[in-house]
């Protein structure tokens, strides 16, 4: 892949958000939502091909999981939206068609930790009501395809006691993204410092809140204008 995104960022419009992290010398693109990453990966993909690396949450986990080959079950749990678009499904059962699974909608999950009820009473008992479903008997690994997850990774393998073999796109993304830069030429040397942003496009107060309870620290937000 020849990225060059002094010379690339031109041809993007100018009120698209992959523009504005061309023009901020962005490195690469993670679409770090199981919804979005069915619902527009593929075609970012193609428009921005050696513009910039594009990557999505959903194909690095495909290929965790069709790399175990302990696995006999696996089960899916995400959004209604991510669940109801078949993008796992259709992508495990053309890859490894040996590999039984089940797929679930969980749509409490994600609201639940972005108001921050989890690791408590009530994340606990929604938790056990989902997890006990019949589709979800036997398996032996779990995909958290919504990236809110992983907040409730310990609450998850809590209730399997440790017998579940849990899929964490935080881990599995952050491992995938660090090998495309390596192998661009891309990452970073560590020779000076490099700074956190975040820019946002909708400024929102549960968003706001969102922010702290994953970095575990007040996240300073910049809203652009993409309109």
């Amino acid at each position: 892949m020849a990225i060059n995104l002094k010379s690339s960022f031109e041809i993007i419009p100018s009120k698209s958000p992959i523009f504005y992290c061309a023009k901020k010398k962005c490195k690469a693109i993670v679409i770090a939502c199981n919804t979005a990453s069915a619902a527009a990966y593929e075609e970012l993909r193609d428009n921005f091909k050696n513009i910039i690396p594009i990557i999505n949450v959903i194909d690095p986990m495909i290929e965790e999981v069709i790399a175990d080959n302990a696995l006999s079950k696996v089960g899916i749990i995400g959004t209604k939206t991510t669940i109801q678009s078949g993008i796992y499904q259709e992508k495990l059962t053309r890859r490894k068609p040996s590999l039984p699974f089940a797929a679930m909608a969980t749509p409490l999950l994600a609201t639940m930790i972005e108001e921050g009820f989890y690791n408590d009473n009530i994340s606990h008992a929604i938790l056990t009501e989902y997890l006990n479903a019949p589709d979800l008997k036997g398996i032996d690994g779990i995909v958290l395809a919504c990236t809110h997850y992983p907040l409730i990774k310990k609450e998850i393998d809590q209730y399997y006691k440790g017998k579940v073999k849990i899929f964490d796109s935080a881990q599995v993304v952050a491992a995938k993204l660090k090998w495309i830069l390596e192998k661009e030429g891309l990452a970073h040397d560590n020779s000076r410092p490099s700074p956190n942003e975040f820019f946002i496009s909708d400024y929102t107060e549960s968003f706001k809140i969102a922010t702290k309870i994953f970095f575990e620290s007040e996240v300073q937000l910049t809203q652009i204008d993409l309109t």
